[in-house]
């Protein structure tokens, strides 16, 4: 039996799979997964699907976790507070716990794993990432007998909405911004998704399954799309790139290096036909080579379908009283994860300027850059009639990052700059 805590976009994209799908799980399954009671503050309001059957509705989460014929609870409330008092109490109980709480996960996952552990409960946690793909699923087993050696994604959709709409049309940040708010693709506050944080969690998790250690989403080096302005993607166009707001996980030498930015990646891979609200993840082994996972990031169904699997697997879990689980995480135990600085990467570099013209002043930043040890590839100057606010793009030759903020920095004390200098690795490893 199964308990609903949460009926927003994904509970009730839940609720509809469990009811007009049931007989085709209940196929697969070779029994039915029924419902049994459902927990929203407004649930009074919602419509719950008559096919059911005799469902408990309450506005108090812990008539569900507490009932005794409840096998699994299923928390998508969301959030780290309220989210993390269901799922504690579920474990408390001995239930286990579907959850899509991407932000929960990233900073407890590991810890609520181990308790599961020690309750003999099931945690599943497929729609926390990715919405529709079920990456958890293809790094858990899947590939599972491969070693990792990077893993590139984009998990905003929000973001790559925002991004390729800005590329197709030309319009800037603020007025794709307020159309994908009124198309849904974006909340009233939108600022997890633009300043990078949501995507941050969700990388979290993936560099968890792929990697082996417990991240730390706060060590994870993020960068928003704000600043993008349509002139960029005219001048990564002339270089045969497009922008896209990527999520890198890759083994160094030094060690693991996460980041979140937007970043240049050439228009001949795969991650740059990646549109819209979809999501896409590549990931690199060291003997299965490359593969790619591409589908919806979000979404009352495609999210939903995640859900519903991970209550189908938990369920046949329960019946078939396997003791040995796969961990949610991939690995037994996740080792500790030492961060290393961003400042370690070497890339090629876009820099981004916007001055008021005037003579010498490519010269000055050529300067700068030489006292850096940087080498300049190109200057990319779009004809442009206001003066006072002149676009212009310098590229470099792989650089750290480290030589390339003091670069920046110093910079910054020119009076012709208009704004700090923008600067996106170019990915030429994709």
């Amino acid at each position: 039996m199964v308990g609903i805590v949460g009926l927003g976009n994904v509970g009730m994209g839940s609720l509809t799979i469990l009811a007009e799908n049931s007989e085709q799980i209940a196929q697969k399954l070779g029994f039915h997964l029924r419902v049994k009671a459902v927990c929203s503050r407004s649930v009074q309001q919602k419509e719950i699907p008559a096919s059911l059957g005799p469902v408990l509705k309450t506005t108090d989460w812990r008539d569900v976790v507490s009932h005794p014929e409840v096998d699994i609870v299923a928390e998508l409330v969301g959030g780290t507070t309220v989210a993390a008092e269901i799922i504690d109490a579920a474990i408390t109980y001995k239930k286990s716990v579907v959850t899509a709480n991407k932000e929960l996960m990233a900073a407890s996952g590991a810890e609520i794993w181990s308790r599961a552990i020690d309750a003999g409960i099931n945690l599943a946690m497929e729609a926390s990432v990715a919405g529709g793909i079920p990456i958890h699923a293809v790094l858990r087993e899947g590939i599972s007998g491969d070693c990792v050696t990077a893993l590139y994604g984009i998990l905003n959709g929000t973001s790559n909405y925002i991004l390729t709409e800005i590329e197709r049309c030309g319009a800037s940040f603020e007025a794709v911004l307020a159309d994908a708010q009124r198309l849904g693709y974006a909340e009233a506050d939108p600022s997890a998704d633009v300043n990078g944080c949501d995507a941050r969690s969700k990388l979290a998790i993936l560099a968890a399954l792929a990697f082996g250690e417990k991240i730390t989403p706060s060590d994870i080096y993020t960068e928003g799309i704000e600043r993008i302005l349509p002139v960029d993607f005219q001048y990564a166009h002339q270089l045969n790139h497009t922008i896209r707001l990527i999520c890198s996980a890759r083994k160094t030498p030094q060690g693991l290096l996460l980041a979140v930015r937007p970043a240049l990646i050439p228009t001949a891979t795969i991650l740059a036909g990646v549109r819209g609200a979809y999501n896409a993840i590549w990931v690199r082994g060291q003997y299965g080579a490359d593969t790619f996972y591409y589908g919806r990031g979000a979404g009352p169904h495609p999210t939903g379908v995640a859900v519903v699997s991970d209550l189908m697997r938990v369920a046949r879990e329960i019946r078939g009283g396997s003791p040995e689980r796969v961990s949610p995480f991939a690995h037994e135990r996740l080792g500790e994860y030492k961060p290393i600085p961003v400042s370690l990467q070497r890339s090629a570099y876009y820099i981004r300027f916007r001055v008021e013209d005037r003579p010498g002043i490519i010269a000055k930043l050529a300067g700068v850059l030489a006292g850096q040890d940087i080498s300049i590839d190109a200057v990319l100057q779009i004809p442009a009639e206001n003066w006072r606010d002149l676009p212009f793009v310098i590229t470099v030759e792989p650089a750290t990052e480290h030589s390339l903020r003091q670069a920046l920095t110093e910079m910054q004390t020119h009076d012709f700059l208009l704004e700090p200098p923008l600067a996106m690795p170019m990915e030429k490893s994709l």
